[in-house]
């Protein structure tokens, strides 16, 4: 059976070039970076190289790059650490209602703590956050803004760096979830007035498991893991050299194309946009339809479930999405389609393409010969549209 990959948003494949790149770590030059011999010295150079890496591709120094387990690990470290280590300025954050879990469910279990006062702002029918309503949210007991760069369900791409301008105005702290960002598109934490950022390795088509934080200089941030020293006594224990040597061959490779494999997947993504539009009634883009990641294609098919929709495109051998793959198990609908205005009606009918590099556009050819077939096949057998046609 033909196998078609479109859920990159979840996690990519891993490049063989990036497999080569951590071979030797395993095998050749397996020692702990903190000893002090001719082993862990060759494991070292691989970290140092790996941090110079990242720092580059983010313009930043490699003393401000932590590796981290991953985003969801990084974003709780930021969370968590800055508001113990500013908890005499205040405990006000201010985030928005459609970012990933792991930066909405840490806020809520430190409101619960009663470490955090949390404002949510709401977004637009695209899913956006202004810099407005940042500057009107900020206040005196403000220690932290923390704003996703681009949205890892509908892929609008969020006003950062204008949120970053008046963040540093304000003299508050700014972090964003680049998760979806970092190797897809451009970013400058210079630039953006970003003082945290957090990237997970698997997003492009490095290792699971490592992800890095960027901590401007002079922000304070506790240890987040305590035991030793690694990480500029940030994140205690061994660094999984391997995953951090993977990350920085992925993403050395991702910055080297990124302007051409964007330019083609922005040819695959529209394709796919006007393709569904029009063969399928009853349809409507989430996110929005020029801020958006190159990648990524986000519909609310009306009067069936999406999860109807991923099995038959999994038995068709079409791998998607209704969603984060962090809340697949879960049978609400999306927080970030509901936040956008989406009734539950509309917003559990979502369907969620992402692509990569890799991606064909004979494979995006085949998902429009089977999906209006499959769409029409659940609408014969459901109620809703049976309804909805009379």
């Amino acid at each position: 059976m033909r196998r078609v990959y479109l859920d990159n948003a979840a996690t990519t494949m891993v490049r063989p070039e990036v497999v080569e790149a951590m071979l030797p770590y395993f095998s050749e030059f397996y020692g702990n970076p903190s000893s002090l011999h001719s082993y862990a010295r060759d494991a070292y150079r691989g970290l140092d190289e790996a941090r110079k890496t990242v720092a580059e591709a983010l313009n930043c120094r490699s003393e401000e790059i932590i590796f981290t387990g991953g985003g969801s690990e990084g974003d709780n470290m930021v969370l968590r650490g800055i508001a113990h280590a500013y908890r005499k300025k205040g405990r006000h954050i201010i985030t928005s209602a459609v970012e990933h879990h792991a930066v909405l469910h840490t806020l809520q279990a430190m409101e619960r703590e009663g470490i955090a006062e949390v404002s949510y702002l709401p977004v637009d029918e695209y899913g956006l956050v202004t810099a407005g309503q940042v500057l009107e949210a900020i206040r005196p007991d403000t220690v932290l803004v923390s704003i996703m760069f681009a949205n890892n369900e509908v892929g609008t791409i969020m006003p950062v760096e204008e949120i970053g301008a008046v963040c540093r105005e304000k003299g508050v702290l700014f972090h964003t979830d680049a998760v979806q960002a970092v190797g897809h598109i451009p970013v400058d934490v210079q630039r953006m007035n970003i003082d945290l950022l957090t990237l997970a390795a698997h997003k492009f088509h490095g290792p699971k498991g490592v992800g890095a934080l960027y901590v401007k200089k002079g922000v304070r941030l506790p240890a987040f893991i305590v035991g030793g020293g690694q990480e500029r006594n940030k994140r205690a224990g061994t660094e999984n050299v391997p995953g951090i040597v993977g990350l920085a061959k992925a993403l050395s490779l991702q910055m080297e194309h990124m302007e051409e494999n964007a330019q083609r997947m922005l040819c695959l993504r529209d394709k796919l946009i006007v393709g569904i539009k029009s063969s399928i009634p009853d349809v409507k883009l989430n996110g929005h339809p020029k801020l958006r990641l190159p990648n990524n294609v986000n519909y609310s098919i009306r009067f069936i479930e999406g999860e109807s929709i991923l099995l038959m495109l999994d038995l068709n051998g079409i791998a998607a999405s209704s969603g984060s793959a962090c809340t697949s198990g879960s049978l609400d609908p999306s927080h970030v389609l509901l936040s956008m205005g989406l009734t539950h009606e509309v917003a559990h009918g979502s369907l969620r393409l992402t692509m990569s590099e890799f991606t064909t556009e004979d494979e995006i050819d085949y998902v429009l010969e089977v999906l209006p077939p499959i769409i029409q096949r659940l609408r014969d057998m459901s109620p809703l549209y049976k309804k909805g046609e009379e």
